[in-house]
């Protein structure tokens, strides 16, 4: 199953430059948590980094950053803002092994269906050095849905997500539930997970 949502991928083509100029921070207290696993310089592949402000964060702090996003629109528009390459890497065309100490993917897997999930957490985990680490964070929820923008979301319960987790053999896994919002400014419930391998 693809973990591609034409109509996902299409909002952030036609979007591209007003969100990534929207001025968001970058998540300052999930970044830090994630950087303090990596040793000082260490490889990170970020996905879907959208306008590029968590790639900046830890560009800054001497970490070897390769930025991502699975629309190319706003990998352009990333590339501007950082001045640093930003890959066109769709979630499914994942094919690293053990390359990097870090995989941190912010806001994004939230997008793949259910069904294709698996595939490319097991993708990531490949992709990962021993002991290396994974963030991602989701919308959570009970059943997968669209937004009022159209924009698909897998939206996890903890539990579906710990499950998911741990058929890939990960040394510890730690999920944290969160409030806070998005593009949309609505109040959302957001899981965060780390992973190490």
């Amino acid at each position: 199953m693809t973990a591609k949502d034409t109509d996902t991928i299409g909002f952030y083509a036609r979007e591209a430059e007003t969100y990534a100029s929207r001025g968001r921070e970058p998540a300052v207290i999930q970044l830090d948590q994630f950087l303090a696993y990596l040793p000082a310089g260490a490889s990170i592949l970020e996905l879907g980094c959208g306008g590029g402000q968590d790639s900046r964060y830890m560009l800054d702090r001497g970490y070897d950053v390769h930025p991502t996003d699975g629309t190319p629109e706003l990998a352009a528009e990333a590339t501007k803002r950082l001045n640093h390459p930003v890959g066109v890497l769709l979630f499914e065309n994942i094919d690293a092994q053990a390359q990097y100490h870090g995989i941190f993917a912010n806001a994004c897997l939230l997008h793949v269906p259910r069904a294709a999930l698996p595939a490319i957490i097991g993708k990531i985990h490949t992709a990962l050095k021993p002991s290396g680490t994974f963030y991602a964070s989701y919308k959570a929820g009970e059943a997968e849905g669209r937004d009022r923008f159209d924009r698909f979301y897998n939206y996890p319960s903890e539990q579906w997500l710990r499950e998911l987790y741990t058929q890939f053999g990960w040394s510890k896994i730690e999920i944290t539930e969160l409030t806070g919002s998005g593009y949309d400014n609505e109040p959302t419930n957001w899981l965060h997970v780390t992973a190490t391998k």
